[in-house]
């Protein structure tokens, strides 16, 4: 005789574990990528508002802001990287453009979900 158990499980989030905010260089990518596959599966689009981080989930949207001159931009995280020493997050194309980063440049990221 077989017998089930079922087991129910709650899981609640706190804000503090979903909290995230760092500051550090952003550089971002973009001809040489556009159209590969990234981490969350999805294809690669410069002209989107995209990143990749290292260990903020996928899927999951933060707020860039490039502190040389405040201007900010909301991303989606949809790749992991950088892979380059002292990066904290490759932006695409069109999101570095809309803060002003030509190359790097230092920001603070703030996670929103």
């Amino acid at each position: 005789m077989i017998k089930a158990i079922m087991l129910c499980v709650t899981f609640f989030a706190s804000s503090e574990a979903m909290a995230y905010q760092a500051t550090g260089h952003a550089s971002w990518y973009g001809p040489g990528f556009h159209g590969r596959k990234t981490a969350s599966g999805e294809r690669f689009d410069r002209h989107a508002l995209t990143a990749a981080h290292k260990s903020l989930p996928l899927h999951s949207h933060v707020r860039v802001t490039n502190l040389a001159n405040n201007e900010s931009v909301v991303v989606k995280i949809n790749d992991r990287g950088p892979f380059v020493r002292g990066r904290l997050i490759d932006l695409s194309q069109a999101a570095a453009e809309a803060i002003g980063i030509h190359g790097t440049g230092k920001v603070e990221v703030t996670r929103l979900d």
